[in-house]
C-alpha cells in the first residue's frame, strides 16, 4: 500500500455527507490534516433525507454545536419514533420508538413479562410501558434531568448542509467552486493522486472522499469496487417527492403509510412538511405514484414532485485504495428507519478513529471494511423484516415481499424470536432489542412462549409491576408540554409565526 502519509484530504461533493465529513474532520482532526472540499452550485443534491435517529446528537456534541442554534437553522423538530399505518395489515398501525420498553432483568427482556401478563389477562399493549412511545402519541416532547428523553430530529437537509459549510468554513475548510471534469490516478498503485476541475485546475490530495451522491464518481466510476444488488430483499427502486406547506402542529414522529406498492412518508418540519412515495415500479408507473402522492398529501405544494431512481444495495468496499465512500457513493438502503444521515456519521467517525496519518494499509482498510460491511447487513436485515413480516392482502407486492427468500442472518433472528421470544444482537446492529420487539410485534410476530424467569414472580407481583410501569408513563408523559409549546419557548425557527396552526 502507499506508506506516504496523509495531510491531505480532498472531499468530491457537498451536500449532507460532504460538509458532515467536512465539519468533523476540521473539528476534530483540523490541527493534522488540510480539509478541502469540492462541489457545483450547477449540480443539485438529492436531499430528502429530512429524518435522522438518535445517535447523530453525540456527534452534535462532539462538534460542539449548540443544539438550539442547529434546530433554528434547520426548520428541526423533534423525533420520538416513527408510526407504521398499514404495515402489519391495512387497518393496524403501531409505532416504533426510541425509548425504553418496561424494564428487563438479567435473564429476559421486559417484552417476555409483558407476555405473561397478556396470558393473565392484562391486556394493555406493549407500547403503553415506553414512555417516549406514549408521548409520541399524545403530541407531547420535554426535556428535564428527572425524566431523559430519547430523541432524534427532523431536519431540512439542504438547510443542514449550509449550516455545516458555515461551521467547517469557520474552522479552516476551503471549499472550492467547481465540476469535476477528470480523477486521475498513479500508475504505480492505482490510487487517486488528484481531481481536475472543468476550468482546468487540479486538486492534490492524499485521500479522497467520495460524496458524489448516485454518480459514485471517485469510488466507482475510476476506481471500480463494485456493487452488491439487494433489490431481491428491498425491491422499492423509486421515490417521489414533494414538499408541503404545514396545515397543523408538527408531530413529534414520522409517519410511514404503507401503500399497495410500497409506503409514505411524512415529515414534519416547523415550516413545512415533507413528503415522499415510495414504491417499486413493477407494481405502479411513475405517473400513478405522482397522482397518489398529490392526492395522499395535505396543504399546498412548495414545489413540483420529482422522481428519484435507486437501486437499493451498497458498494463491495466502503474504502477502497485512497478513496473512502460516503453517503449515497457508498450504496443505497432505502429511508425506511431513517439510516442514511446515520451511516453518514458512524462512517466518518469510523475514518478517523482509523485515520492514516502515517501511511494507509491494508489493516486500516481492512477494519474499515469489516465494521462497515457488519453495520450495513445488520441494518439491511432490520428493513428487509418490515417487508417479510407482513399480513397484507392487497396486491402482489405484498405477496411477494412476504414470501421472498430472506438472509439467513435475518431469518435466524425471526425463528428465534419467534419460538422462544429471545433477540441477540449482532456486533454491528445499531437497533436496540426494544427496536426488535416494538417492530416485530407490531408487525403482529407473536412468540410462541416466554422466558421462565417471568415465574419468578406471583400473579400478584406480576400485575402490580405492569401496573406502577403504566402508571410511571403516564404520569411523566401528563407533565409534558406539547411539542409546539416546547418548540414554542425553545428553538422556534426565525421568521415561522408562533401561534398554532390549524386546518
Amino acid at each position: 500500500m502507499d506508506v506516504k502519509p496523509v495531510s491531505k484530504v480532498v472531499i468530491a461533493g457537498g451536500g449532507t455527507a460532504g460538509w458532515m465529513a467536512a465539519a468533523s474532520l476540521t473539528r476534530l482532526l483540523g490541527k493534522s490534516v488540510s480539509v478541502t472540499l469540492i462541489e457545483s452550485d450547477s449540480i443539485s443534491t438529492v436531499g430528502v433525507g429530512e429524518a435522522t435517529i438518535p445517535p447523530i446528537r453525540t456527534l452534535h456534541k462532539l462538534l460542539g454545536i449548540n443544539e438550539q442554534s442547529f434546530i433554528k437553522a434547520t426548520n428541526a423538530t423533534f423525533k420520538l419514533g416513527i408510526e407504521f399505518s398499514g404495515w402489519r395489515n391495512e387497518d393496524h398501525a403501531y409505532i416504533h420508538s426510541f425509548g425504553i420498553t418496561g424494564k428487563e432483568c438479567w435473564a429476559g427482556e421486559f417484552h417476555h413479562f409483558w407476555l405473561r401478563g397478556l396470558e393473565k389477562g392484562i391486556d394493555a399493549d406493549f407500547g403503553e410501558y415506553c414512555f417516549e412511545l406514549q408521548a409520541a402519541k399524545a403530541g407531547k416532547f420535554g426535556m428535564s434531568n428527572q425524566q431523559p428523553i430519547n430523541f432524534a430530529y427532523h431536519l431540512d437537509a439542504s438547510k443542514y448542509a449550509q449550516f455545516l459549510r458555515e461551521f467547517s468554513e469557520n474552522l479552516g475548510a476551503k471549499r472550492i467552486e467547481g465540476k469535476i471534469s477528470k480523477v486521475n490516478k498513479q500508475s504505480s498503485n492505482g490510487f487517486i493522486s488528484s481531481l481536475t476541475l472543468a476550468d482546468g485546475s487540479e486538486v492534490e490530495g492524499d485521500l479522497f472522499i467520495d460524496c458524489t451522491g448516485f454518480r459514485a464518481l471517485l469510488i466507482e466510476q475510476s476506481l471500480h469496487t463494485g456493487y452488491d444488488d439487494w433489490s431481491h430483499w428491498l425491491p422499492c427502486n423509486t421515490a417521489v417527492t414533494v414538499q408541503t406547506k404545514s396545515v397543523s402542529e408538527p408531530l413529534p414522529y414520522t409517519k410511514s403509510l404503507a401503500h399497495d406498492a410500497g409506503w409514505q412518508w411524512q415529515i414534519p418540519l416547523q415550516n413545512r412538511v415533507g413528503n415522499g412515495l415510495v414504491f417499486c415500479d413493477k407494481y405502479l408507473s411513475e405517473d400513478a405514484a405522482i397522482k397518489r402522492l398529490k392526492s395522499n398529501v395535505e396543504g399546498e405544494l412548495i414545489n413540483e414532485p420529482r422522481a428519484i431512481k435507486f437501486l437499493t444495495g451498497r458498494r463491495r468496499k466502503g474504502w477502497h485504495k485512497n478513496c473512502v465512500a460516503l453517503g449515497l457513493s457508498s450504496g443505497f438502503i432505502e429511508p425506511l428507519e431513517s439510516t442514511s444521515i446515520h451511516l453518514i456519521m458512524t462512517g466518518i467517525v469510523r475514518l478517523m478513529r482509523l485515520f492514516p496519518f502515517k501511511g494507509i494499509t491494508d489493516s486500516l482498510i481492512d477494519e474499515y471494511n469489516t465494521k462497515l460491511d457488519s453495520e450495513l447487513n445488520s441494518i439491511r436485515d432490520f428493513i428487509i423484516m418490515h417487508y417479510k413480516v407482513n399480513n397484507r392482502r392487497d396486491g402482489a407486492f405484498w405477496d411477494y415481499c412476504r414470501q421472498m427468500d430472506i438472509p439467513e442472518s435475518l431469518k435466524h433472528k425471526l425463528d428465534l424470536f419467534q419460538e422462544t421470544g429471545r433477540v441477540f444482537l449482532d456486533d454491528g446492529d445499531i437497533f436496540r432489542v426494544d427496536s426488535w420487539t416494538q417492530v416485530l410485534l407490531g408487525q403482529g410476530m407473536v412468540p410462541q412462549q416466554y422466558h421462565p424467569i417471568t415465574a419468578e414472580m406471583s400473579d400478584a407481583e406480576l400485575t402490580k409491576f405492569l401496573s406502577d410501569l403504566k402508571a410511571q408513563v403516564d404520569n411523566a408523559v401528563a407533565q409534558l408540554p406539547s411539542h409546539q409549546q416546547f418548540i414554542n419557548q425553545h428553538c422556534k425557527a426565525n421568521g415561522i409565526a408562533s401561534e398554532a396552526r390549524t386546518k
